[in-house]
């Protein structure tokens, strides 16, 4: 009938129309009668076409039992039997338990839900002792925020990643998950993602002086550092990347580093008290080390005047590229005290260090024993700069491990190319080495890769009978006006109070910067630069030096006590330290810390008493730590007593 109806269109108004109608009479209500007024409202209406039934008149279904009796033995059993069979198993699992059958690890690991490491490792030692530098307290006073999350929190994760293991922001997240500082510090560790992080950086970069000033001065006053003999060094960081926009990251010269590729630079004053980074200067990569001297010169001085320091206390000691005319005057303008290598420029100064032989050098050893390797002799140096001239005192050294590594390689490269040329010689005669033109073109070649060519004489020339020859010999006269140089540098100094002992002593104790350098390099992975403004690039170099700084002052204090350890020894041997959650189907949960070997406990100790005088020291507020969680107290008690 629908399949006609869809059809023809008349066919299928007349079937609605049928279908209306139907309904309508269906839901028509009855009339009632003069009995049915006297029933009650709640009595029901009957519909037309639809059977009912009154339960007075008797059951509907009258051949079926009044009561299912069968359906509730049969529930009633099945509920023994399952509780049979539970006891049944209980009773045979005690007995395994009771026989050794099943290990309490298997009891515990039906009772378990989840378990989860978190990695504790230095972590507890290193937060103690951020804390006590006030890190987090000093960047929040500067930099207020209404967010979830200050910026003293963000600075101290990313500080504390930086000392146990760098990544780039994006990834700082997950290393905060695998870590007991979401406990520690009560956030999740998807805050700290890399929008947020980005975030802090911009907000830190107003006061980056400033913070880092007041770090410092805490670091000073708690631990008591000597300021009597600073550093300075310039080094550069080599920047994978573009840069385009950067007036920071940029082509220039530094030492050890390629001339294509950007860099920028870092000058650095040390304290030579723990190799402990004071004042820095984030420099763009193609500053002169000569340009940035006096302008760090100045800022020492206004800072140890303002604390009340006497200039006269402090020398600062510098390598043989910070030192000229114009900036030894500028030292006694200043009245600062220094002391720094020169690099003999003028004839002068180049005459100095010719002065005197061997023999007369060796006549004053700068060594205790009877093989001493070092020597020295006073002498003058005299300045001039705008009109005034100054006396400094000298000391120009002869260094015998330099002298002799010198010679050693300039003998290595006369034989190579000694024998380079005798290779030469064999081919004579043969194509492009048969005139004259073609073989000084090969002997050119030779000389220009080899840097001691200078010292030999070759010829080429052409024999009576029209052939072509070699011929060369090593410039004596030369060699030994250049040999008696080997070795020899000289030392300038405006303090009369050194002697030369002191001078060459001081000297040496500069590699405390260069190690600095080193674990920026190394440890602290401040290179390769993963930022591209300048303004994020400044704020996370400062967060690098505070992380070298705490760096510096836990090494400091540990072979202070007798450790000889360095921060990163110290960071791998406590990286097994871990601790682990266990959390059970009832919502209990479990926190314990992995077995700790006696030598890693009595490290822990040890470093817990290096970082006493820090923590009680009365000059500076020590603001309390957050609480750890119980189970890290479980590293060693004493330990944790005092970190925490």
């Amino acid at each position: 009938m629908i399949n006609f109806a869809t059809k023809n269109p008349h066919a299928r108004i007349l079937v609605w129309l049928i279908w209306f109608v139907v309904l309508f009479v269906f839901h028509q209500p009855t009339t009632l009668n003069s009995h049915s007024c006297s029933l009650t409202p709640a009595a029901a209406v009957p519909l037309h076409g639809l059977v009912s039934h009154d339960p007075q008149n008797g059951s509907l279904f009258p051949w079926q039992p009044l009561y299912r009796w069968k359906q509730r033995a049969a529930r009633g059993y099945r509920t023994c039997v399952r509780v049979y069979r539970r006891a049944r198993w209980a009773a045979y699992g005690a007995g395994l338990a009771l026989r050794g059958a099943v290990t309490l690890a298997q009891i515990v690991a039906w009772l378990t839900w989840r378990q989860r490491h978190y990695q504790v490792g230095a972590l507890p030692v290193l937060y103690a002792l951020l804390e006590t530098l006030r890190v987090r307290q000093i960047i929040n006073r500067h930099c207020p925020t209404r967010s979830g999350v200050d910026h003293g929190t963000v600075a101290l994760v990313l500080i504390l990643n930086r000392l146990m293991f760098p990544l780039p922001l994006y990834q700082v997240a997950d290393w905060v998950g695998r870590t007991v500082l979401t406990n520690v510090l009560a956030v999740p560790a998807a805050k700290f993602n890399d929008d947020r992080l980005g975030r802090a950086l911009d907000a830190l970069y107003p006061h980056l002086e400033t913070i880092w000033l007041a770090v410092v001065e805490q670091a000073i006053c708690k631990a008591d550092i000597d300021l009597s003999l600073i550093f300075y060094d310039l080094t550069a960081f080599i920047a994978h990347g573009q840069y385009a926009q950067s007036e920071q990251i940029d082509f220039g010269f530094a030492h050890n580093t390629p001339m294509d590729k950007r860099k920028f630079k870092l000058g650095l004053n040390v304290a030579a008290d723990g190799a402990v980074p004071w004042r820095y200067h984030f420099l763009p990569g193609r500053t002169a080390d000569m340009a940035t001297v006096e302008g760090n010169m100045n800022n020492l001085a206004d800072w140890l005047k303002r604390r009340g320091y006497r200039l006269a206390d402090t020398l600062v000691v510098g390598d043989r590229a910070m030192l000229n005319d114009e900036i030894a005057v500028a030292y006694d303008r200043r009245g600062l005290r220094y002391l720094a290598g020169l690099r003999c420029l003028r004839t002068g100064h180049k005459a100095l260090l010719r002065q005197g032989t061997e023999a007369q050098l060796q006549q004053f050893p700068l060594e205790d024993g009877d093989n001493p390797q070092y020597w020295g002799r006073g002498c003058t140096v005299r300045f001039e700069y705008e009109g005034r001239t100054v006396y400094h005192r000298g000391l120009v050294i002869l260094a015998g491990p330099l002298r002799d590594q010198l010679r050693q390689n300039r003998r290595e490269q006369l034989a190579q190319l000694d024998q380079e040329l005798q290779q030469l010689r064999l081919k004579l005669g043969q194509p492009y080495h048969r005139t004259i033109k073609s073989l000084q073109r090969k002997v050119n070649s030779c000389c220009r890769s080899c840097p001691a060519s200078r010292f030999m004489t070759v010829t080429v020339y052409e024999t009576a009978e029209g052939a072509v020859n070699l011929h060369w010999q090593v410039d004596e006269a030369k060699l030994r006006q250049v040999e008696r140089g080997d070795g020899r540098y000289l030392l300038v100094t405006n303090d009369s109070s050194l002697n030369h002992r002191q001078m060459f002593d001081y000297y040496r104790q500069k590699d405390g910067v260069e190690k600095r350098f080193q674990v920026c390099k190394g440890d602290l992975q401040i290179s390769p630069v993963r930022l591209h403004q300048d303004k994020r690039i400044a704020t996370a170099l400062l967060l690098n030096m505070i992380a070298l700084l705490a760096y510096s002052l836990l090494e400091r204090q540990m072979r202070q006590t007798g450790l000889q350890l360095t921060t990163r020894q110290l960071i791998k041997r406590l990286e097994g330290l871990t601790l682990i959650e266990t959390v059970c189907h009832d919502g209990s949960s479990l926190r314990r810390m992995t077995p700790i070997e006696p030598a890693v406990s009595l490290i822990l100790q040890l470093v817990a008493e290096a970082l006493d005088d820090l923590m009680e020291a009365p000059d500076a507020k020590l603001f309390a730590l957050p609480a750890l969680p119980a189970a890290l107290r479980q590293l060693s008690p004493p330990t944790m007593e005092r970190l925490c």
